[in-house]
């Protein structure tokens, strides 16, 4: 079967410090390819540093943009109408493949949260209320939980084989013989490089390692449930 390569849309990105002193040259179909310091990839953008600040500046510009139009768009005002198109329109872009970009920095974790604290201070009757009243309010967790759950779910999917990727490409189960906690615990290597500690495969054991007995691993949809139903107020770095 013949591939067919779009060349206008290939360029070259160098992960680390190295970049700027390649001088390699590469081709496709005699066009020389472009070095550039940032690239979009399967939606998500990616930068040499693999910082995910650009990226966080661009999907809370493009969410920003989409909640005005629902508050602008709706004759009517019922909170539970606009609530709901703000889940269905605007959270799918903040969350989009997070399990990939997750911010680590509080600055880029803020600016996230301000689209859905802005929104829902202008609901009506809600203006008055902190943004922790309002979310207990419309029964909504904050983004930054939200990107949590995403983390531990999919750790669950690959722990218990409900993903189509090899579990010991990730993760390698804790060799203790503690029996504290649940069973299901990994190991952490340790890790030096502030940029790997972000990464899911890192950031995710320690919450995974301290899920308490309240968590159900008997199936996916119970432990959705649970983890609903957990204080993961330790792991937050966003004030609510």
């Amino acid at each position: 079967m013949a591939v067919h390569i779009l060349v206008s849309k290939c360029n070259i990105l160098t992960i680390g410090h190295t970049g700027t002193d390649d001088t390699t040259e590469y081709y496709i179909n005699d066009c020389q390819l472009p070095r550039v310091i940032s690239c979009r990839d399967l939606g998500v953008t990616i930068t040499r540093d693999l910082s995910s600040s650009q990226h966080v500046n661009e999907i809370v510009n493009k969410a920003h943009q989409r909640a005005n139009h629902i508050i602008r768009c709706f004759a009517s005002g019922h909170v539970n109408t606009l609530i709901r198109a703000f889940i269905v329109y605007v959270r799918p872009i903040l969350e989009y493949n997070s399990v990939v970009w997750s911010p680590s920095l509080k600055k880029d974790i803020d600016l996230i949260e301000k689209v859905q604290r802005q929104f829902t201070q202008r609901l009506f009757g809600l203006k008055d209320l902190t943004y922790k009243e309002r979310l207990m309010r419309l029964n909504l967790p904050s983004l930054e939980l939200r990107r949590l759950y995403l983390d531990l779910i999919l750790c669950y999917k690959i722990v218990f084989g409900l993903v189509c990727v090899n579990f010991d490409d990730f993760f390698t189960f804790s060799p203790s013989s503690q029996t504290r906690g649940h069973s299901y615990k990994l190991y952490k290597p340790r890790c030096t490089n502030s940029v790997r500690q972000n990464f899911f495969v890192e950031r995710v054991i320690d919450v995974w390692n301290c899920l308490p007995p309240t968590v159900s691993f008997s199936s996916l949809s119970l432990f959705k449930r649970s983890l609903k139903n957990t204080d993961f107020t330790p792991y937050m770095k966003c004030s609510v």
